[in-house]
């Protein structure tokens, strides 16, 4: 008799997990993060799962159904239309309005004259971090919002209910997918929580990078004491959202700690120990982390290697896989590692023998979930993530 669809949740759960956590289960589990190409595979535009992400919903439910994967994430098409027209962010263009409508969103980064954060204002950011987002931040990237002193408009008003509206009705909505992808598909939600580095939410939504690395000569010190000031709020916000159970680990994508963004010396003053700090954070509460190495993080690998056991699953992008399992694999889960060019571009057979070295080369003794490189958008092809999902199915057995 074949397992339930409750029984077979258990199952993917158990392998998952076990992976994550270093160990070796049954087999290397399927753990795909596939963003608009869940709109390509159920004949979807772009524009059709960022303006609704119940069709985003649907989309992931079918893809996990028929690719028969162990987990994925409920919903990657981080851009939903709702919530950034809502309260009328600036920093996102959307498809089918600012992009055409078979592109991904896009993020907008700021003019150097035009920086949500000013060079001269990191004293009221590292005084009060809340304060300074709401007061300051959020009438500069959110155009109805008005600056403290002035009228207060309808749009105003109107913008902020409309904003918390759209956030909830999002969040009540995936937690029914996240319900959905259990009873429907048996399939485990691959992360959870939100977080960012410090220095990459400084780099990301305040200074723009071009206006930080100006920073990093001209008052590196003010730099550092902000990563510190944000430091216990993102932790606070990643503990807040994690998984109760602490199975599933708190989803963290770097984007400007990756070679060359940053020199060694960058890095480990400004980047590194606030970022550890969070990290550790988590792990004294049992809680991991997903570390989302995007583009080349080899060059830190020797920082990587002072995190305490088990407390992160490293994800490859476009570092090499084989140094990392090398250097970190008797220590951490390892993730990612098939190029994107590949399944993109490439055939089935390309395919298969990338998973066939992958899984010899790390996953021999476990503690490998097998995944592209980095999120798979609407130019990844259909028949390269079945090449990728079977042969893992049937060569990853231990």
């Amino acid at each position: 008799m074949p397992p339930t669809t409750e029984e077979l949740y258990q199952q993917r759960l158990a392998r998952y997990t076990t992976a994550l956590r270093n160990g070796k289960p049954d087999r290397v589990p399927i753990r795909p993060f596939v963003a608009e190409f869940v709109a390509r595979y159920a004949g979807y535009t772009c524009q059709e799962v960022t303006h609704d992400f119940q069709k985003a919903f649907d989309a992931t439910l079918r893809c996990a159904a028929d690719f028969d994967w162990d987990a994925t994430v409920p919903n990657m098409v981080w851009v939903w239309t709702g919530l950034v027209k809502a309260i009328g962010l600036k920093y996102y263009a959307v498809p089918g309005i600012e992009t055409p409508p078979d592109a991904c969103f896009q993020y907008l980064e700021p003019s150097d004259d035009d920086a949500h954060m000013r060079p001269d204002e990191y004293d009221a950011l590292i005084e009060d971090p809340t304060g300074f987002l709401y007061n300051v931040w959020l009438p500069r990237v959110a155009r109805p919002i008005q600056k403290p002193g002035e009228p207060v408009t309808l749009a105003h008003n109107l913008a902020l209910v409309r904003g918390g509206m759209s956030m909830m009705h999002y969040f009540q909505g995936l937690g029914d997918q996240v319900q959905a992808m259990r009873e429907r598909t048996g399939t485990v939600s691959a992360i959870a929580g939100i977080l960012k580095a410090p220095f990459d939410i400084i780099a990301d939504k305040l200074r723009g990078y071009r206006g930080l690395c100006m920073d990093l000569f001209r008052q590196p010190d003010k730099v550092l004491a902000a990563c510190e000031a944000l430091t216990p709020h993102l932790l606070h916000v990643a503990k807040a959202t994690s998984d109760p159970a602490k199975q599933a680990p708190v989803g963290l994508w770097m984007h400007r700690g990756c070679s060359p963004f940053l020199s060694p010396d960058q890095f480990e003053r400004f980047y590194w120990p606030t970022l550890r700090q969070i990290i550790e954070g988590l792990w004294a509460d049992g809680i991991q982390t997903l570390f989302y190495a995007e583009g080349e993080w080899n060059p830190h690998l020797k920082y990587i290697a002072q995190l305490p056991e088990r407390s992160i699953v490293y994800h490859v992008d476009r570092g090499d896989i084989f140094e990392v399992h090398r250097a970190v694999g008797h220590m951490f889960c390892i993730s990612g590692g098939i190029p994107n060019d590949v399944l993109a571009l490439g055939t089935p057979r390309d395919v298969r023998d990338w998973c066939k070295k992958v899984i010899d080369g790390v996953a021999r003794d476990g503690g490998y979930v097998m995944d592209a490189s980095a999120i798979m958008q609407n130019d990844t092809k259909v028949e390269n993530v079945l090449a990728m999902t079977e042969f893992t199915r049937e060569y990853g057995v231990y």
